[in-house]
């Protein structure tokens, strides 16, 4: 891969950023590694980066997890995970890149705009929520967004909230990489960059979790926000190109 310092550097951001704001690394290195694989590559290494990834977080917040929470978003995400991500194959890369930019636009506006918006900590909008990040993480790459924002409802203490968020993360990462292999998305000559990500993915979420003890959730959360909106702006351009 040309430029490869440069890749890992910014998986190394995308990692630390997905740390902090509690929603993993693919809603960052998927547009990212973009700029370097073709988007079906990007799912695959995407799928398998974030496995050591989440097993990272795991061991990093390990104080405790919400077994209810992770049965009622995480069942769902997990089935609908492998529905996502069996239909990618039948839509074109650019359609997919595109959508992938319109969510991210749209989702960073609006959280940017309507700063108090909660979702109500209820069985239904779980069961939702875990339907809608699962079928994203397939279709697109990145999920996370969606998740922990029902997470965000219950208030948990942030090492719950992460393990939480990185078990059920994990159940979905694991069924895509079956569905992305099968699909052709995982190539030979790419898994050299998996112990690489590996490596990224344990500095990140150390680097990340100081960063939590050192700054204030909703300066973050503004400051990731406009991110998201800007990365959005940059894919959608890029199809245009």
């Amino acid at each position: 891969m040309d430029h490869l310092w440069l890749f890992i550097t910014l998986a190394l951001l995308a990692e630390i950023l997905g740390t902090v704001g509690g929603f993993g690394s693919s809603l960052f290195f998927v547009p990212i590694a973009g700029y370097f694989l073709d988007f079906q590559s990007v799912l695959g290494i995407t799928a398998l980066f974030h496995v050591s990834s989440n097993l990272t977080k795991i061991t990093f917040f390990r104080k405790g997890v919400d077994k209810k929470l992770l049965f009622s978003i995480g069942i769902p995400a997990v089935i609908f995970v492998i529905i996502g991500a069996a239909a990618s194959k039948y839509f074109k890369s650019e359609l997919l890149e595109s959508i992938l930019a319109v969510f991210l636009i749209l989702l960073s506006l609006f959280f940017l705009i309507f700063k108090s918006f909660s979702v109500k900590p209820t069985r239904a909008n779980s069961i939702g929520g875990g339907v809608l990040s699962g079928l994203m993480a397939g279709l697109l790459g990145t999920g996370g967004v969606i998740r922990g924002m029902v997470l965000a409802a219950y208030n948990l203490k942030i090492e719950v909230f992460i393990a939480t968020s990185a078990i059920i993360d994990l159940g979905i990462d694991l069924s895509r990489s079956v569905v992305y292999t099968l699909n052709g998305y995982v190539h030979t000559h790419d898994l050299y960059l998996i112990p690489i990500l590996l490596v990224v993915s344990i500095a990140g979420t150390y680097i990340g979790k100081l960063i939590l003890s050192r700054i204030s959730d909703n300066q973050f959360k503004t400051i990731v926000l406009v991110l998201v909106l800007v990365t959005g702006i940059v894919i959608l351009f890029k199809q245009f190109e």
